[in-house]
């Protein structure tokens, strides 16, 4: 899968028109952020469902703790009925600073993504559900079943290694949250181990539910997939001043070993996260060093990118291409189009 994600910071008409030049150039899948204080990437998804033809499209990636896991499972349905089929739920555990913002508590995260896309898929396949888990539902049901059923395509977004053991097992596919191939290679490694148990996958009720559930095996092999920040340019330096702010937060919530794996300092990453917390972004922004921009992006020029996306493509088995692509977001999505094709990736 040949991937992007367009951000709904910009209007939805927007996104739409983005979607529709970067299904002209080649892409097969668009991925909408999530994020409160961004516009509603359902919203946004609906008007690139309209504008296109033929591209998966998915959210990238809700979390199951701002919105109600079945209220998901609902809305990706619907995605599905309005795109013909197109539909890929893309979720994970969601931004821990950001959910304390909303006064919320990330508990179990793990559990709780699994339970909320099992659950789904439950819904999908025209079930009526009773659970009591890491969240309740009450003889929940959909009037309606989308035109996948129950094989929409769960992809989870996921960094650490017990999440990304977990979607190896039991999920579609997985978005790695990473841009090195050295992030890569590692969780590449981390999918596998998950995956050895996959062919006796069949759908159990997950801890704490209750009810019958369906026998679901997940077919074929789990698809490694790396949602990498990348910003594509002509001019190689205005597109690294691009990646600073994505780059910045990447950092900041980078745990130690994977800055350890980079050689990076941690009391800079410390810091940039402290400029951030004080809403110095600025600051935060000039932090970011030269190994953290290698470390936690691809940019450059579309030959440099095709480079790097080249030795990507070795550890996973397709790529987003996610924020903030570039300076000039039309330019960067033929850009990018260029690199993968020069990538074969």
């Amino acid at each position: 899968m040949r991937g992007i994600e367009l951000t709904p910071e910009i209007p939805v008409g927007e996104v739409a028109d983005l979607a529709e030049r970067a299904e002209a150039a080649g892409f097969d899948a668009v991925f909408s952020s999530c994020h409160y204080n961004n516009r509603d990437p359902f919203l946004a998804l609906g008007r690139v469902a309209a504008a296109t033809d033929e591209l998966l499209l998915g959210p990238g990636v809700a979390n199951p703790y701002d919105q109600h896991p079945v209220k998901l499972a609902s809305q990706t349905a619907t995605l599905d009925e309005l795109s013909g089929g197109r539909a890929v739920f893309g979720v994970g555990a969601g931004d821990a600073s950001t959910l304390t913002n909303l006064g919320v508590d990330r508990d179990r995260p793990l559990r709780r993504v699994l339970e909320a896309f099992k659950v789904a898929q439950d819904l999908w396949a025209g079930e009526r559900v009773d659970h009591d888990g890491t969240f309740a539902a009450r003889d929940a049901g959909l009037n309606y079943e989308p035109p996948s059923g129950a094989e929409i395509p769960v992809y989870v977004g996921a960094q650490g290694p017990h999440m990304l053991r977990m979607a190896g097992k039991h999920a579609d596919g997985v978005l790695v949250n990473a841009s090195h191939p050295r992030d890569l290679s590692w969780s590449a490694d981390r999918i596998a181990e998950g995956a050895e148990d996959r062919e006796v996958d069949q759908r159990e009720t997950p801890e704490g539910a209750s009810g019958e559930t369906a026998s679901h095996v997940v077919d074929g092999d789990v698809d490694v997939g790396a949602y990498a920040s990348v910003s594509v340019a002509e001019d190689e330096d205005a597109a690294l001043a691009a990646a600073r702010p994505p780059v910045a937060f990447i950092a900041a919530g980078a745990a130690p070993p994977v800055l350890e794996r980079h050689g990076l300092d941690e009391a800079v990453a410390s810091d940039i996260g402290d400029a951030i917390e004080a809403g110095e972004f600025e600051e935060a922004f000039g932090l970011v060093t030269e190994p953290m921009l290698e470390a936690f992006c691809i940019a450059g020029t579309k030959a440099q990118v095709a480079e790097q996306l080249s030795a990507v493509g070795e550890h996973v088995d397709s790529v987003v291409a996610g924020s903030p692509l570039g300076p000039d977001q039309e330019a960067a999505v033929d850009l990018l189009a260029g690199a993968f094709d020069d990538a074969g990736v």
